[in-house]
């Protein structure tokens, strides 16, 4: 198999997507992001890289705090409708008729139709560019009780999507189970 150079890119998948809230002058504002995920275990931290000139952008540099709600494959339209306005133009919020409600930090957004809702306290900022990339502590988790199985969020309950970037541009679902974790790979134990 040959490969082919196409220079520095990010192609790293599956990209999340995930709908980021932060309060904008007093107001929730809900901005739709792909490059995000876990950063820390202990005590547990979130990633999520904005570029600078976003509006959800100054409200996380206003307050500090962010949410990071995970939605459901209900949610794929407004999630998109998220990515493609800006929040200084129009009330994102109210045209999704998001359910909005805030928890233990009180002014980090969180959208109650989505089945997982984590509100990040931020503890560092980095300018890398193009994007500041922001860390935030959870500070708290919500989870959707119809999404529990023996009490743990199960994420076939959740239904989470992904974002595969051009030229698809396209939100998929999760597929199949190809294997079991921690498991599949004692295969090659034969081969020590």
């Amino acid at each position: 198999m040959g490969k082919i150079l196409k220079g520095p890119q990010t192609l790293i998948y599956p990209m999340p997507a995930l709908l980021v809230g932060a309060n904008v002058n007093g107001k929730p504002n809900f901005m739709t992001v792909a490059w995000g995920g876990i950063a820390n275990g202990e005590p547990p931290m979130i990633s999520i890289a904005i570029r600078h000139h976003r509006y959800t952008h100054k409200g996380i540099m206003e307050n500090l705090t962010f949410s990071v709600n995970v939605p459901s494959t209900d949610l794929i339209r407004e999630t998109d409708y998220c990515g493609s306005v800006s929040g200084s133009k129009v009330n994102k919020a109210k045209v999704c008729q998001f359910g909005v409600f805030y928890g233990k930090l009180n002014n980090a957004p969180l959208i109650e139709q989505c089945p997982i809702n984590l509100e990040c306290r931020v503890v560092h900022i980095l300018d890398l560019g193009s994007h500041s990339l922001f860390v935030g502590r959870v500070e708290e988790t919500h989870v959707s009780d119809n999404c529990l199985t023996d009490g743990k969020p199960d994420v076939n309950k959740i239904s989470p999507f992904i974002y595969a970037s051009a030229p698809a541009r396209e939100y998929l679902a999760f597929g199949h189970v190809l294997a079991k974790a921690y498991s599949i790979g004692k295969e090659l134990k034969g081969r020590e």
